[in-house]
């Protein structure tokens, strides 16, 4: 990854913390990492543990940010949950997984949508 692509990524991390925050989530954790990866955040919503995956794109020439959240990488996250709460040894009364797209135009003002439940 570039250095351009690095600091577009952490802006539109900060973006998204922003906007969870502003919409009532409680931030309990950012860029945790282990060997099998990284969860962007990891929030609380009411009595509901959020992983949030975020991701960040210039423009919709790859696509929606979201439509980067295949398949694959949705399984790797529900792992990286499982230890995450191991680890934390927390036993939530519900996890759900979310999506946080962030579109940073060239010009123009960011585009920030919160998709609760992506997967």
């Amino acid at each position: 990854m570039t250095n351009v692509s690095q600091a577009v990524g952490a802006y539109g991390e900060r973006l998204a913390v922003r906007h969870l925050v502003d919409a009532g989530l409680v931030v309990l954790d950012r860029n945790w990492r282990c060997a099998a990866g990284e969860i962007d955040i990891i929030a609380r919503d009411g009595d509901v543990l959020v992983f949030c995956e975020v991701k960040t794109r210039r423009g919709p020439g790859f696509g929606t940010p979201a439509e980067a959240v295949d398949r694959r990488k949705t399984m790797r996250l529900r792992r990286l949950a499982a230890q995450w709460l191991a680890e934390a040894r927390l036993r939530p009364v519900d996890v759900r997984f979310d999506v946080v797209s962030v579109i940073t135009p060239r010009r123009g003002a960011p585009q920030v949508e919160h998709v609760r439940g992506a997967f």
